[in-house]
C-alpha cells in the first residue's frame, strides 16, 4: 500500500504538467502566426513565447511540420455529426463548423503555413496526407452515410466529393484570400447537393 501511494504522488503531478506545456506552446504557436506571420515561426520564439525548453517541444514534435499540424488541429479540430437523415443538413453542419474555425484569429496563415511545409525539402508526405485524412474523415463518413440511407447517389466517387467539400472552404480562404461566410457555405451546399444528392 505504501509503495503504491508513493507510485500515485509521483505521477499525479507530472500529467497535469504535460497537458500544460502542450497546451503552451500549441497556443504560442497560434498566437505567434496570427501576430507576426509565418515567417516569425521558429522553435526558438515558440519556446521563447510559450515559456517552456526546446527539449520538451522536440520530445512531442520533433519537427516543425509536426508543430504546425499539432498547432492547427488544435484549433480545427475533429467533428461527430450526428445522423440527421438528411445529406444536406449534414454537409451544413460540417461546413459551418470548419467555417467558424477557419474564422478564427491566425488560422488562415497556418493552415497556408500546413500546406507550405508539405511542399519544402525533408517534408515528410505522409504525416500530411495522414492530417488531411483526419480532417476530412467526417466527409467521408457523411457521404457513405448518405449512400447507406439513399439519400446520396451510389455511384458518387466519395473521395472525389470528399476533395471538393475540402477544397471549397480552403481555396476561399487561401487561394481568394476571404474568409469564407455563411452564404458561401449555403452556396456549396447547394452545388454539392445537387452533384451528389439521389434527385427526387
Amino acid at each position: 500500500m505504501a509503495d503504491e501511494q508513493v507510485q500515485g504522488t509521483r505521477r499525479g503531478p507530472g500529467r497535469p504538467r504535460q497537458e500544460h506545456v502542450t497546451r503552451a506552446v500549441l497556443d504560442a504557436v497560434v498566437d505567434l502566426v496570427a501576430a507576426e506571420g509565418m515567417s516569425a515561426l521558429t522553435m526558438d520564439a515558440v519556446a521563447t513565447r510559450a515559456g517552456v525548453s526546446k527539449p520538451a517541444m522536440y520530445r512531442r514534435w520533433p519537427t516543425k511540420q509536426d508543430l504546425l499540424i499539432a498547432a492547427t488541429e488544435s484549433r480545427i479540430g475533429s467533428l461527430n455529426v450526428p445522423d440527421m437523415e438528411d445529406f444536406r443538413a449534414e454537409l451544413r453542419a460540417v461546413l459551418t463548423a470548419r467555417m467558424e474555425a477557419y474564422r478564427q484569429p491566425g488560422i488562415a496563415r497556418l493552415v497556408a503555413g500546413v500546406i507550405g511545409s508539405a511542399a519544402e525539402e525533408g517534408a515528410e508526405p505522409s504525416a500530411y496526407r495522414a492530417y488531411t485524412a483526419r480532417v476530412t474523415s467526417e466527409t467521408r463518413h457523411l457521404l457513405e452515410r448518405g449512400v447507406a440511407r439513399g439519400d446520396v447517389r451510389a455511384d458518387v466517387d466519395v473521395a472525389a466529393a470528399t476533395t471538393l467539400v475540402a477544397s471549397s472552404l480552403l481555396f476561399r480562404m487561401i487561394g481568394e484570400l476571404r474568409l469564407p461566410d455563411g452564404a458561401f457555405v449555403e452556396s456549396v451546399v447547394e452545388l454539392i447537393g445537387r452533384a451528389v444528392c439521389v434527385q427526387p
